[in-house]
């Protein structure tokens, strides 16, 4: 059975963020995705102010990187949050993008090898054990946790290319995919269930990521939709792009005006076939016939995330009662 999450980015003041994570969790929602990014709100204080007003739903980074915050530091920020939560926590951890590593001085180097120590080295600190770890990207020597972590924290893996793909199959509690079209889905899902062959027990979930927007108004929905739409077309690379048939000029025209502060223009630049390949937008009843297509894919978990809709609130209501509540 399928479950839905739905993403935060904490750019807004956390006052709201809780509010709306209150009304998510009496919608039923099981996962709230938060988004890790300097320029915005801190992701753990945003997340633990979250657990104090709610009950039930489970909360998590969606995502970090170990290249910006060493692993040791996640793990003991992820345990103290477990505990405020009660157990109702989960990490998500990915390599993070160039175009951001590159404004921080940070040099993207060997990502899977990254990502592999990364998770080999919370989880040992996770489960109670003093961490030696000589690693080729990580050097640990004796260290641990002062106190007990509850239960078991999921790590879920952020993944996007085909080897990041397996690994996250072979390693991950869990894989997030950042896509919204069926067929980049299906085809991400292949490579995970390849990984997945080398695990010794168990399968990773399969958590889709999408870009979502939904309103009784379709133009409306689409309109909202585009603010989106415009930076993943802008950061698509041309196979990308070409697999969808989304002209290399028209999406080289959206990236030129996003990187001349023309943002209003990269939004109307963006095409309904844009909005098509990159995101789950449209009615209610759009909605919930491309949900179902992803969910017969086979996947765990459908994150309703960014924009959500032009109105969040009146979206996640209309996420509930005519697509959760009919799948």
């Amino acid at each position: 059975m399928v479950s839905f999450g739905i993403e935060f980015v904490p750019f807004k003041k956390i006052e709201k963020l809780v509010n709306s994570v209150v009304e998510a969790e009496k919608l039923d929602f099981e996962n709230v995705w938060v988004t890790d990014h300097y320029n915005n709100r801190n992701v753990y204080v945003t997340l633990a102010s979250m657990g104090y007003k709610t009950q039930k739903i489970k909360l998590g980074v969606g995502v970090t990187n170990p290249y910006v915050i060493h692993p040791l530091w996640t793990a003991s920020a992820i345990a103290t949050l477990n505990e405020v939560t009660n157990g109702r926590v989960f990490l998500g951890i990915g390599a993070g993008d160039k175009a951001t590593l590159s404004t921080l001085g940070i040099k993207f180097h060997k990502p899977l090898t990254t990502i592999r120590e990364a998770v080999e080295i919370m989880r040992k600190l996770l489960q109670g054990e003093t961490v030696n770890y000589d690693g080729e990207i990580f050097k640990v020597k004796g260290a641990r946790l002062n106190y007990k972590v509850k239960g078991s924290i999921p790590i879920y893996i952020g993944a996007q290319g085909p080897k990041m793909l397996k690994l996250a199959g072979k390693l991950g509690d869990g894989v997030l995919i950042n896509a919204s079209n069926p067929l980049d889905i299906k085809e991400a899902v292949e490579k995970i269930r390849e990984g997945e062959k080398e695990r010794e027990e168990g399968k990773a979930k399969v958590v889709v990521y999408t870009s979502f927007s939904i309103d009784e108004d379709y133009e409306k929905a689409a309109e909202k939709a585009a603010e989106v739409v415009s930076f993943i077309v802008a950061g698509s690379p041309p196979l990308v792009l070409e697999k969808h048939e989304i002209p290399l000029d028209k999406a080289e025209d959206i990236k030129n005006k996003i990187m001349k502060g023309k943002i209003l223009d990269a939004f109307k630049s963006v095409t309904p076939e844009m909005i098509e390949a990159f995101s789950i937008t449209g009615t209610p009843t759009d909605c919930l016939k491309k949900v179902r297509e992803i969910i017969e894919i086979g996947v765990d978990q459908l994150v309703v995330g960014s924009p959500v809709g032009p109105k969040v609130k009146n979206s996640m209501r209309l996420v509930n009662q005519e697509i959760m509540q009919k799948i």
